[in-house]
């Protein structure tokens, strides 16, 4: 019975260890545009390389962290990412109340989180009527997508890029 303990704990360890490596990170990797500031919306800067993006010209400003029942344009998202956030954008064209109330639960799991912990909450989620998936996840350079709800991906993703700034610091190279 104890080798067979050990031998499950020792598998389930491999495992867990295997699927932690630094290159298994959650979402695909997107090459990074830059963080040019434009100056208005509407501006003409490069097109960005995915959509919704994930990285390149933007709003010197941020959007709001919030739950949203408005798309939030572009060049305001790929800011939030600079600062550390993460997007969740929903794409239900006729309505999809269900998924709205999972996600909101997401949200306020993490909102209530930072507020316990006395930080910014760094989490946006909106609608993005344009893409193909259900669920697109965004943070600096990276992008997952889901044909649904699967909080435990969800999770993953914000867990791994929440908080991390990608600001570019002066004379770094």
């Amino acid at each position: 019975m104890r080798l067979l303990l050990l031998t499950v704990l020792t598998m389930a360890w491999l495992a867990w260890s295997a699927s932690s490596q630094p290159g298994d990170l959650p979402g695909k990797e997107v090459p990074d545009l830059g963080n040019v500031h434009i100056q208005r919306l509407g501006d003409p800067h490069v097109p960005y390389n995915s959509d919704p993006p994930t990285s390149g010209p933007h709003m010197p400003g941020i959007a709001p962290w919030g739950f949203y029942d408005k798309p939030i344009p572009k060049e305001y998202q790929v800011h939030n990412l600079e600062d550390g956030g993460v997007v969740i954008q929903y794409n239900c064209p006729r309505g999809c109340p269900d998924l709205l109330k999972k996600l909101e639960g997401v949200f306020l799991k993490y909102k209530k989180r930072a507020e316990k912990e006395k930080r910014y909450m760094h989490l946006i989620v909106a609608p993005y009527p344009d893409m193909n998936a259900r669920i697109t996840l965004t943070a600096w350079t990276r992008i997952d997508t889901l044909a649904g709800f699967d909080e435990v991906r969800i999770d993953r993703f914000i867990e791994a890029y929440v908080g991390i700034d990608h600001h570019k610091k002066e004379g770094a190279k």
